[in-house]
Order: structure tokens, then C-alpha cells, then sequence
């Protein structure tokens, strides 16, 4: 990969200290061309790890999602497996859906089991169907709505999870890279959302919605270039708010999650090939950690509840308070 860089001269006379001369914090403010990574191949990714804790604990009834059935798309791994857990945890059926079909059956008879020995008191365990679709192509997501529509019945929730995250400089991304970037996060967001849309306008059924953004749809992260990924979760954002405003007659809920440096198995791998990037990271979060996965298992139980029956087109960011400073 070439490198496009220029020398500019010291600031003279301004205030503070001279550019070269700035603290550590500063110098993190800035993307680093060489910081790159690339998506890797499914071959190559490891079962992601479930949350112990599934057990029934009293709460407020109106964050029970009983008698619903909730889609996850990119549910086999990492937040969507979580948040996964978490709906199941709430009492609702789930439908997986997902790119690896084998990845999503292994997680669906895993979260079965571990169901079970975490309740052995109750009757019936949660139904957790698998799925594949290519989220980017209609005709891909109308199949795997149709599949689940016919093994549950109906779908009553949405989750938006499937997406993924590259690093290259703008200039020389991959052209072929950077569309599929776009179809995974926006074109797979959008046809999972109007698909589900209207399936329930049609059983005149009330709904929710919960669309994975990022809070890199709102700032630019640093030091990773990673512009295409930052327009496509902005491009999530708004569509969460463009839903909500016009299905809001049909009491279907939208709403966005914008999770921050988040510690699954992809991102672990991440730092594991780039070590310096974690004290960059956390530098920047005024919380002084990264999240875990299992800190998005209350907003989106809750968002996708009654508890949240007034809300919609919102953006709840779950980042520690990175996009505050």
C-alpha cells in the first residue's frame, strides 16, 4: 500500500505548544493510514461465547417479551448472540438468522441447552429456530422471512445485528470491499426492517424494531481510518428515525442502538494483531474501559419491550461516553 503523506511546517506564535510538541492524547486525534484490517473469512472466526445467567429474576412486567417472536440477524456471533440471549432470557421465541447457517444452528441448539440446565424447573424452553440469508439480497430475506414466518407463526420483534467493520484509508479501500461494506450494514438493515414492516402492517400487528447502528455513525473514529463503515452506520441512524416517523401510524416502534469499543471475540483478534490500538481506544473513553458485549442486553430487552412503548426514533448510545468528549 502506497503512502500519501505531506510536511507541514510547525505552527509559530499560536497558542499552546508547538504541533510536534503536543501531548500523546492529541496525537491520537488523527486516523493512521497503517492501521488496516480486513474482515476475515468465516473459516476463520471462533465460536463466539454465551453469557451464563439465563435464569428468570423478578422485573418490572413491562420488560417481558413473552409470547413474541423476535428476529436477530447476525445473530450466530458476537453482539447478536448476546442480545440473543438476552431476548430468550426476556421469554421470547427466536428466529437466528444468519450468513453461516451451520454457526447459526450450533448457537440455536447451544442456547437451548443452556436454557434448560439454567431452569430446570421450567416445561417448555424458549423455540430457537436457525436461518441463512445474504442480507443484502431480496430475494435472500424474503426467503428467510417466509421460513420463519412459517415455523413461528409470525414475527412480532426485529433486531438488526448483521454488519461488519473494515480498516483502510478512503483512497485505498477496495472499491469491491467498500460495496459490500454498504450492502451488509445498510441494504441488509433496510430489507430485514421493510420486510418486517410489512409483514406486520398487513396482520395489523403492533411491533418493534431495534436497528445495530454504531457510534461511529455519529464521530470519526481514530486512529483507524474506516470511512465507509462511519457513513453506513450514519446511514443506519437515520433510517431508524425515517421508519420511525413513518410507520409510527401503524404502532411499529423504531428505534437505534450505537454501541462503542465493544470486547468480542472479532475485536479481541483486532487488538490481538494491533496491540497499540487498545490504549488508544480507551484513552478516549471518558468511562475508561471498553464495553462488554453483555452491557447491550438491557437497552435492547428494554427497547424492544413495553417498558418502551413511548419511545421511538431514538438513538441510545451504549459507549461509554466516548461521543461526549
Amino acid at each position: 500500500m502506497s503512502s500519501l503523506r505531506a510536511n507541514f511546517p510547525q505552527k509559530v506564535g499560536s497558542e499552546g505548544p508547538p504541533i510536534a510538541s503536543r501531548g500523546r492524547r492529541e496525537s491520537y486525534a488523527r486516523t493512521d493510514e497503517s492501521v488496516t484490517f480486513e474482515y476475515p473469512d468465516e473459516s476463520q472466526m471462533p465460536h463466539s461465547p454465551t453469557i451464563e445467567g439465563m435464569r428468570y429474576k423478578r422485573t418490572l412486567t413491562q420488560f417481558s417479551l413473552e409470547k413474541k417472536v423476535t428476529v436477530v440477524t447476525g445473530g450466530a456471533r458476537g453482539l447478536g448472540l448476546v442480545m440473543s440471549q438476552a431476548i430468550i432470557t426476556s421469554g421470547a421465541d427466536l428466529a437466528i438468522v444468519d450468513l453461516n447457517k451451520d454457526e447459526a444452528e450450533y448457537q440455536a441448539n447451544n442456547l437451548v441447552r443452556q436454557f434448560k440446565e439454567e431452569n430446570p424447573t421450567l416445561e417448555l424452553p424458549p423455540k430457537i429456530t436457525a436461518h441463512y440469508a445474504d442480507v443484502a439480497s431480496p430475494d435472500s430475506v424474503n426467503k428467510a422471512l417466509e421460513e420463519i414466518i412459517a415455523q413461528h407463526g409470525r414475527i412480532d420483534n426485529l433486531v438488526t445485528s448483521a454488519g461488519f467493520t473494515e480498516n483502510f484509508d478512503a483512497i485505498h479501500y477496495p472499491h469491491e470491499r467498500m460495496q459490500k461494506c454498504w450492502a451488509v450494514n445498510v441494504d441488509g438493515s433496510y430489507l430485514f426492517a421493510t420486510g418486517v414492516a410489512r409483514h406486520l402492517i398487513e396482520r395489523k400487528a403492533p411491533g418493534s424494531i431495534v436497528m445495530i447502528g454504531s457510534m461511529s455513525g455519529a464521530v470519526v473514529n481514530v486512529p483507524q481510518p474506516q470511512a465507509p463503515y462511519n457513513a453506513a452506520k450514519a446511514a443506519v441512524r437515520h433510517l431508524a428515525s425515517s421508519f420511525a416517523v413513518e410507520w409510527a401510524p401503524y404502532d411499529i416502534r423504531v428505534n437505534c442502538i450505537s454501541p462503542g469499543y465493544m470486547m468480542t471475540a472479532l475485536t479481541r483478534k483486532i487488538l490481538d494483531e494491533n496491540p497499540e490500538l487498545e490504549e488508544k481506544w480507551t484513552s478516549l473513553i471518558p468511562a475508561g474501559k471498553m464495553g462488554a458485549p453483555e452491557d447491550l442486553m438491557g437497552p435492547v430487552t428494554f427497547l424492544l419491550s413495553d417498558a418502551a412503548k413511548y419511545v421511538t426514533g431514538a438513538d441510545l448510545r451504549v459507549d461509554g461516553g466516548y461521543t461526549l468528549t
